[in-house]
């Protein structure tokens, strides 16, 4: 008898369990609908490279130095974004950096602007055009969330020819609002949001000798901008 009830009572526990999994798991049917609605993703352009002296570039000393500018080019398949196609933005330059090699080693090169580049809305991916030229070295996008911490975003090595396309998701916001990236506090409506710092090249140290060149082009993000589009207007600003 004694036996009959413990394998009762198992069963139960492990129909519990099952369903208990299931229910988390599964997604709920009533909030799919909502999730959906309250989403406006768009693809914006966040910097073209078009202004002289707005990038700048730097490097350890005693492993070499760094200088960046704009050139004329660009890759040929970059497709315009339909918002800007008759609006005559200029276009006609792309980002070059110039690296010379002192001397072999694990370094880094860091390429920025003179001061933060904001993105509106929620950012969910970064993208950007870059001619590698074939080297092992491995390019890191720098941000920073909406608590002004800082963090680094791994984008891809830069091992290819020509002019390619790269892609990097940004991680959603946990739920807790604070640990991670965060790009939204729920006591702050009229705020939110990331800034591009930069970018980080690290360099393979086997091949971290003689001059190295890289060139950016058109750093787009695609974004919620829901949120921006649904602000309260009647909101208290917190500016005295």
């Amino acid at each position: 008898m004694k036996k009959i009830f413990i394998a009762a009572l198992t069963l139960v526990v492990l129909g519990y369990g099952f369903a208990q999994q299931n229910e988390i798991g599964a997604p709920n049917a009533e909030r799919v609908g909502v999730d959906s609605a309250q989403q406006q993703l768009k693809e914006v352009s966040v910097e073209k490279f078009e202004h002289e002296g707005y990038w700048l570039s730097s490097i350890s000393s005693d492993t070499g130095y760094a200088v960046s500018r704009l050139f004329e080019g660009g890759p040929q398949n970059k497709e315009a974004l339909p918002d800007e196609e008759s609006l005559n933005i200029p276009d006609r330059y792309v980002l070059g950096t110039r690296v010379d090699f002192l001397r072999r080693g694990h370094t880094g090169v860091t390429i920025y602007p003179i001061r933060p580049i904001p993105i509106q809305g929620i950012t969910k991916t970064i993208s950007v055009w870059v001619a590698g030229r074939n080297y092992n070295h491995d390019l890191n996008l720098l941000i920073e969330d909406f608590f002004g911490r800082n963090f680094e975003l791994y984008v891809g090595r830069l091992n290819f020819q020509g002019w390619k396309k790269l892609t990097v998701a940004v991680p959603p916001q946990a739920p807790d609002g604070h640990s991670g990236i965060v790009q939204r506090n729920y006591h702050y409506n009229n705020l939110m949001g990331i800034k591009v710092v930069g970018f980080r090249i690290d360099c393979d140290p086997t091949e971290a000798y003689g001059s190295y060149y890289v060139y950016f082009d058109d750093l787009r993000a695609v974004t919620d901008l829901f949120p921006e589009n649904n602000r309260d207007p009647d909101d208290m600003p917190d500016a005295w």
